[in-house]
């Protein structure tokens, strides 16, 4: 995995990790505060229901009282009821009916202490009927309740309470109330989110998540039997709830999926930004040799990349200075060790001659008349030791590589050699535009300026250094057009006796110079059917021209 890739992967991990812990919490946060809001309405609800419940058993309270006081005074049901009248009677039966539609009931039973029923609003042929389940209907038992009755056509659910009326000795017992069908319930609940649900004993709990429960007396008029439990069921419906849970997740799910696509976006161009510097260090760093060392690690930033970078620059460039003293060592080795092999060689070929000279001389000194004998007798050595030489110089000639006829761009040669070369001592250029090649081998234009430009930087030897340029330019002499390298220093200079002298084989007036470089210059020059000349002045510094052919543009 690359350095880029890691650094993506930890960007994007570091960017959705927060985002994700941000909108699990947010998500639950936001449920848990729907949940405890939702519980606090199905609390509310309860409370407002318990309300409705108490002002609607206190309403039909008021109701029936007003009902069992007038009962107590009217004396046609006295008349009924104490001495039997007959018209009364029928009175009597209907008493109920026109007192409930009055008051606005929907039940009204009027029954004595022994469970009988005198007069039935909601069913008027209940009459006569004994329903003990009556008599659990006590005022001030508890109520209200919830009571089921019957009418002509089956039976139905009230919220009833009950009341009592005294005629004469005898106490009837008033039960009233008003119908519990679908829409009282609808009526209670005022809460979308909740519904409430009348559940009577034996039957199963409604579907959904219970809210809460009011538990509520039932009598069963209908039939005989004690009196059960029955509850008002508050149970949330879960709907506008569960839909803005969905609401929330969907649009916390967008905003963190844009954000997150936002984040890897940030975080592949972060690591692109991060990661191109290190890639750009690693390209330059695998293209150095030590045959290349032009690479400019030069850098402005000022954090721990730019710090690398500098350092690889300053690698580079002692790796570039120790690159040259070796290029110098290893020539001066090989100069000395072939200068020594020439000593040898020289010598071998002239100690015969030596010899043969220092015997003729003896022989002229002592017996001039034999001399042409002698000089016939040690001709052949002679001959032989010449011979010998010639083929030694003949073997060494060998060694010089032949004048290779081609063109080669002398600007782009002057920013090689300046660059490889920059170190102590600033070099300048001043190159001319459109410049013509030079008729050269690339290799042979190289030596020449490198020898020029390391004369020019060692005449700084001991002094503060200042600038070496080199210029090019180009002019026709006699019709041929010349291109002319110009090295130019301020350094120490040369006297006449040492100019005379430059140009001889190890000539030199430093402590480790080899005394080569003019002369190497000044033969490769000629190789090249070019021109030589040094101006020069001591303390002044040095200016060397050299005129080279220019060649056919390619």
């Amino acid at each position: 995995m690359s350095f880029r890739t890691r650094l993506f992967v930890a960007l994007a991990v570091a960017a959705l990790l927060p985002l994700l812990v941000f909108m699990v919490g947010v998500r639950n946060g936001t449920a848990r505060r729907l949940s405890q809001a939702a519980e606090g309405r199905s609390r509310v609800l309860l409370s407002i229901l318990q309300g409705d419940l108490r002002r609607e058993s206190g309403s039909i309270t008021v109701r029936l009282e007003g009902i069992a006081s007038l009962l107590a005074e009217d004396n046609r049901i006295r008349a009924a009821t104490l001495r039997g009248d007959e018209g009364a009677r029928r009175y009597e039966l209907d008493y109920a009916a026109r007192a409930m539609r009055s008051a606005g009931l929907a039940l009204l039973v009027i029954h004595d202490s022994s469970g009988r029923i005198v007069s039935s609003g909601q069913f008027r042929n209940e009459y006569d009927r004994v329903a003990p389940a009556l008599l659990a209907l006590v005022p001030g038992a508890g109520g209200p309740w919830l009571v089921r009755a019957r009418t002509a056509t089956g039976t139905f659910l009230a919220l009833a309470t009950t009341s009592t009326a005294r005629i004469g000795q005898r106490r009837f017992g008033l039960v009233g109330g008003i119908a519990a069908d679908t829409a009282w319930l609808t009526r209670l609940g005022r809460d979308p989110e909740l519904a409430v649900h009348l559940v009577l004993p034996g039957e199963p709990a409604p579907r959904g998540e219970l809210a809460g429960a009011i538990p509520l007396a039932f009598v069963d008029l209908s039939r005989s039997g004690p009196p059960a439990t029955a509850r008002f069921m508050v149970v949330r419906r879960g709907m506008t709830l569960a839909a803005l849970q969905r609401d929330t997740t969907l649009w916390f799910s967008l905003a963190v999926s844009a954000a997150a696509l936002l984040a890897l976006g940030v975080a592949a161009w972060a690591a692109e930004r991060v990661s191109r510097p290190v890639r750009e260090l690693a390209t330059k760093t695998a293209a150095i040799d030590l045959d290349r060392l032009d690479q400019d690690f030069r850098s402005d930033r000022r954090d721990e990349i730019g710090a690398l970078s500098n350092l690889l620059g300053a690698m580079t460039e002692r790796l570039r200075t120790s690159a040259g003293r070796l290029r110098e060592s290893e020539r001066r080795a090989t100069t000395g060790d072939l200068a020594r092999q020439v000593n040898h060689d020289v010598k071998n070929g002239l100690v015969p001659i030596r010899h043969v000279v220092r015997h003729l001389a003896a022989v002229a000194r002592q017996d001039p008349g034999a001399l042409p004998r002698v000089f016939e007798e040690r001709r052949e050595t002679l001959e032989s030791s010449v011979a010998y030489l010639d083929e030694l110089a003949r073997n060494y000639a060998r060694l010089s590589p032949g004048a290779v006829r081609g063109c080669c761009d002398a600007n782009g040669i002057v920013r090689d050699v300046l660059r490889d070369l920059s170190g102590r001592v600033p070099l300048l250029h001043e190159l001319a535009d459109g410049l013509p090649p030079v008729r050269a081998e690339a290799t042979t234009l190289r030596r020449i300026l490198e020898n020029l430009v390391i004369n020019a930087i060692e005449s700084y030897d001991g002094a503060a250094p200042a600038p070496v340029t080199v210029t090019t330019s180009s002019h026709e002499d006699g019709g041929v057009v010349q291109v002319r390298i110009v090295v130019r220093d301020t350094g120490r200079g040369m006297s006449r006796p040492e100019l005379d002298r430059a140009f001889d084989d190890f000539y030199t007036t430093k402590p480790s110079g080899t005394g080569l470089g003019l002369s190497v210059v000044r033969r490769l020059t000629a190789d090249l059917a070019g021109a030589l000349r040094v101006e020069t002045e001591p303390g002044a510094g040095t200016r060397v021209v050299v005129d080279l052919p220019a060649g056919e543009r390619g």
